[in-house]
């Protein structure tokens, strides 16, 4: 049976949500009418567009795009403040609502969720007319729009829903791919980043169609180890899996807002490997082994994107945490301004219980714990400073767990 996956969107959700919160309190206008955007402060670093209305948009006003500008584009713009705690709310509400139908859900960011809707489509019937159901269920009780896209991977089902908006359903199956996905251009696919499309128009390659069609080799010479996702990306070829997060949070993670928006990746991966450092620490501190990874990003729009990756063995070594977590960022690092980063270790175990590989150096595994051990305990009598890696990263990183 083939896979159906559903990538659910809020339409504009940080204005959506804002206008609901000020209509629960006695507004008399629904700012989705009018002229305006979520912005956050001018005197501090959040002086940006984060949202906008419709008619806020039909004037040219673009999201990042700082509020002195959007300003003299409409003089009656109304700037309304983000409210985090209500979004939170509002985005637990949505998740709610979908988990009656399924518990196989992955939530990307505050905002977008996928669903798996291979198990349970004999009990709740066609895809299509199912995602009309649940576009209204959550209109009707929420108070808000979303668009769905249904495909048979995560990759087709995301480029579905952002086919057109707001309060509509897309399809994009294998066999609509080159109908609709090859005509688009380069920047709409999905993981292709502006350097990364730039490089791309310079090859020739304009159109998703281009990119699925381009030699492989030649690519390789450009984008490494890339090429091949990317290709396999422009034919709407997509093996990753739904993954679910146990509710239950009973786990270690150490995050920072960063002093500054980072948008390299040697840099992001250094703060990655700090924090990793750190959980990795704690983990051995409370004599524990992790089976599952998670990185987190939120960008200078302020959404936040999450992925975790389940591991085969049970591990509290700091280099294979590390490992893990920069492949992680690798995959969902779209080439954004990143202003937050954490690291989460999940799915904690007492015995590292061990599935044997004929490609595992155990004598390497023994040296590098030793090691950590002796770094850590380096740390408690001296300090954390007193040793680490050659990596310049923000001093400001504490530890949460």
């Amino acid at each position: 049976m083939d896979r159906i996956i559903m990538h659910i969107d809020v339409n504009n959700a940080f204005l959506s949500w804002t206008a609901i919160d000020l209509l629960n309190h006695g507004n008399k206008y629904d700012i989705r009418n009018s002229y305006a955007v979520i912005g956050g402060d001018p005197k501090m670093r959040h002086g940006i567009v984060l949202a906008k209305s419709m008619p806020a948009k039909k004037l040219g006003i673009v999201t990042a795009e700082t509020l002195f500008s959007a300003k003299k584009k409409c003089k009656s713009l109304r700037v309304y403040p983000p409210n985090y705690s209500w979004y939170s709310y509002m985005s637990k509400e949505l998740f709610k609502l979908i988990s009656k139908y399924s518990p196989d859900i992955e939530i990307a960011s505050i905002d977008e969720c996928y669903l798996d809707y291979t198990k349970v489509r004999k009990l709740n019937g066609d895809p299509i007319k199912f995602a009309y159901k649940l576009k209204k269920e959550v209109k009707d009780k929420l108070g808000f729009t979303i668009n769905i896209g249904i495909a048979n991977n995560k990759l087709c089902a995301k480029m579905a829903s952002d086919f057109s908006k707001p309060d509509k359903v897309h399809t994009l199956f294998m066999n609509e791919v080159k109908n609709k996905m090859w005509p688009l251009p380069i920047e709409d696919l999905f993981g292709v980043g502006k350097s990364s499309s730039k490089k791309l128009r310079k090859l020739g390659v304009n159109t998703i169609r281009d990119l699925a069609c381009y030699n492989p080799e030649k690519l390789y010479l450009y984008f490494k180890n890339q090429s091949k996702r990317m290709i396999d990306a422009a034919n709407g070829i997509d093996n990753t899996q739904v993954q679910v997060i146990n509710n239950i949070r009973k786990g270690i993670s150490n995050s920072i807002t960063l002093s500054r928006d980072l948008t390299d990746i040697v840099e992001i991966n250094n703060i990655v490997a700090k924090l990793a450092e750190n959980v990795a620490s704690c983990l051995r501190k409370q004599k524990q082994y992790t089976y599952v990874v998670g990185v987190i990003l939120k960008d200078n729009y302020f959404k936040s994107y999450s992925h975790q990756r389940k591991l085969k063995n049970p591990t509290n070594i700091t280099s294979e945490i590390v490992k893990v977590a920069k492949e992680l960022v690798k995959e969902m690092w779209h080439e954004e301004s990143i202003r937050l980063i954490g690291v989460r270790l999940d799915k904690l175990v007492k015995t590292p219980y061990h599935q044997v590989s004929l490609f595992e150096n155990f004598d390497n595994k023994k040296k590098e714990n030793k090691l950590d051990t002796t770094i850590d305990n380096l740390r408690k009598k001296y300090g954390n400073n007193i040793v680490g890696n050659a990596n310049k990263v923000d001093k400001n990183i504490s530890k949460k767990y």
